[in-house]
């Protein structure tokens, strides 16, 4: 007996090896699209003031989102069907070229473009990243690989805006977009090492084609609408009017090709299963909340808080220092004990208290207040992202595990998308309509609007000053208010989930017994632990670079 076991004890710890190898590449990936995802937030005033684009300023965030997030069903789906090592490397290389052109850029529609371009290779780094882990680790085990994949958001929050103040005060804020060019060569190199995917004997795929062409222009068009409606546009323009008739129609033409598609892009049948549905509407929201606060806090720092951008980036510390462990720990407790709805359900719960707290900031509040509600919102982020992903991952078998990674990632960029839209939106014509009121003479006095940093504003009488601090203040922290609604819907979504027992195996067409379809559903069963122990020792045995 004590030979058997230390032959199981063995083999694991050089799958284990294996298993660490491939994360490192996966980690790299994943880290070079996070990282991307904040840098701009501290050196944002200073890019736009330079190129004269504040009234554009929101399409520099939303621009890379929405490519992302169209691109994200693609990668899910084509990973499926031809494996994922040569799209992660088509991922990287869009990444890169994406980087060239923004660096170089000298006005606000080079620097728009550059951004979509790096949303397309980014969607592929998130998506394939996750699916990546899926096919090397059972989901018993996944938690804890799941948790680190969190920390590394968590981690690219702060050292993102960081490097993008550091840049911004020193060697010129296009470093912003050159350091990709390093990062994205050390990832590739790390993917073409590390990755060694099992041959695939399957049919030359089907794509659909129809589908791809259908999602995006809804996708397009509903982040489109919600970031003019309103401002750009009156809500009731024959342009907003237009590009929610063609939201609409897309959407339902959508749904029409994929039940009829040999290959859907998003099978229809996912939407059969109830948990996918509740944390698929629930990622949405909490999409909203995190990107309408990440894409904006760093702004209101160097403009209310009056610091240099390096200075908005350690601020949002806190807010790592509360997620990177949570996640982690979390990560490791749903791996050890196969228990997971309560984590994502306390995660709502945190996350509508920070936003409620928030709400309350003022333009004298002490900076170390404002530090400490972003590390309740970390905290409440950590509990919450990873495990909606799991989750999904455990209802479908091991072939559509891509495509259900994605398209429950798909939603919760459109809530990305949304939020920042939204938020920037409300942001942006708050701002200008108090400043219009605060300002003697109306905002027009203090010069050119487009070209307002935190610079120039430091430069400028205290009177006027105090008014555009309080004015800043005043046009951004209403919004959290209204995000607080959205998390308590997400709440009462999650306390619907039905927790069912977490694969121990790595066998493509298994799926758990107690999946939900059609409304029908069995209690949590937790596997007893020499049968959790024979599975992992099988397991062990797998090709651990499987993809």
């Amino acid at each position: 007996m004590s030979d058997t076991t230390s032959a199981r004890a063995a083999a694991p710890a050089t799958d284990r090896r294996g298993i660490l190898l491939v994360f490192v590449g996966l980690m790299t990936a994943m880290l070079l699209s996070a990282l991307d995802q904040t840098i701009f937030s501290t050196a944002l005033p200073t890019i736009v003031g330079d190129l004269d684009g504040v009234d554009h300023m929101l399409w520099v965030t939303t621009a890379y989102i929405l490519a992302a997030t169209i691109m994200m069903p693609v990668y899910g789906k084509l990973g499926d069907l031809i494996g994922r090592k040569p799209l992660f490397m088509i991922a990287i290389g869009l990444f890169m070229v994406g980087s060239v052109v923004g660096a170089l850029s000298t006005g606000m529609t080079e620097l728009i473009v550059g951004r979509a371009i790096q949303g397309l290779g980014g969607g592929g780094l998130m998506i394939l990243s996750q699916a990546v882990i899926a096919d090397i680790v059972p989901a018993r085990e996944r938690g804890k690989y799941m948790g680190l994949m969190g920390g590394v958001f968590a981690l690219a929050s702060v050292v993102g805006p960081l490097l993008g103040g550091w840049f911004t005060e020193s060697i010129g804020w296009q470093w912003c977009m050159w350091i990709n060019v390093p990062l994205g060569l050390i990832a590739m190199a790390s993917v073409a090492i590390f990755l060694h995917p099992a041959p695939q004997d399957r049919a030359r795929p089907r794509l659909d084609v129809a589908g791809m062409a259908l999602i995006a222009i809804a996708s397009a068009s509903l982040v489109l609408f919600t970031s003019w409606g309103g401002g750009q546009y009156d809500w009731n323009s024959p342009v907003i009017i237009g590009l929610i008739a063609l939201t609409v129609i897309s959407a339902v033409a959508f749904v029409l090709v994929e039940r009829r598609a040999a290959e859907p892009i998003m099978p229809l049948e996912m939407f059969r299963h109830r948990n996918f549905n509740l944390t698929t509407a629930a990622g949405l929201l909490m999409g909203i909340a995190m990107f309408g606060t990440l894409a904006y806090m760093p702004t209101y720092l160097q403009m209310v808080a009056q610091v240099d951008a390096t200075t908005a980036g350690l601020l949002m510390i806190p807010m790592m220092g509360a997620m990177l462990p949570t996640s982690i720990i979390v990560g490791r407790a749903v791996s050890s004990r196969g228990r997971y709805k309560i984590y994502p359900i306390m995660g709502a719960i945190i996350i509508a208290v920070a936003m409620l707290l928030l709400s309350t900031m003022s333009a004298t509040q002490p900076i170390w207040v404002t530090c400490a509600y972003l590390a309740v919102f970390g905290m409440g982020l950590g509990m919450q992202m990873q495990v909606l992903v799991l989750i999904v991952q455990n209802t479908f078998p091991l072939t559509m595990v891509g495509t259900a990674t994605a398209a429950n990632n798909y939603f919760r960029q459109i809530g990305a998308s949304l939020g920042a839209a939204v938020v920037g939106s409300i942001f942006t014509n708050n701002l200008i309509e108090l400043l219009s009121e605060r300002v003697p003479g109306g905002a027009s006095s203090l010069g050119d609007a487009n070209s307002l940093t935190p610079e120039a504003v430091t430069q400028l009488p205290q009177q006027a000053q105090d008014i555009i601090v309080g004015s800043y203040n005043d046009a951004l922290t209403p919004v959290f208010l209204y995000i607080v609604p959205l998390a308590l819907i997400a709440l009462v979504l999650l306390l619907f989930v039905k927790e069912v027992p977490l694969r121990t195996t790595l066998e493509k067409d298994a799926v758990p017994e107690s999946i939900e379809i059609d409304g029908a559903s069995h209690a949590y069963l937790e596997p007893r632990a020499e049968e959790a122990e024979g599975a992992e020792g099988a397991d062990d045995r797998k090709e651990p670079a499987r993809a």
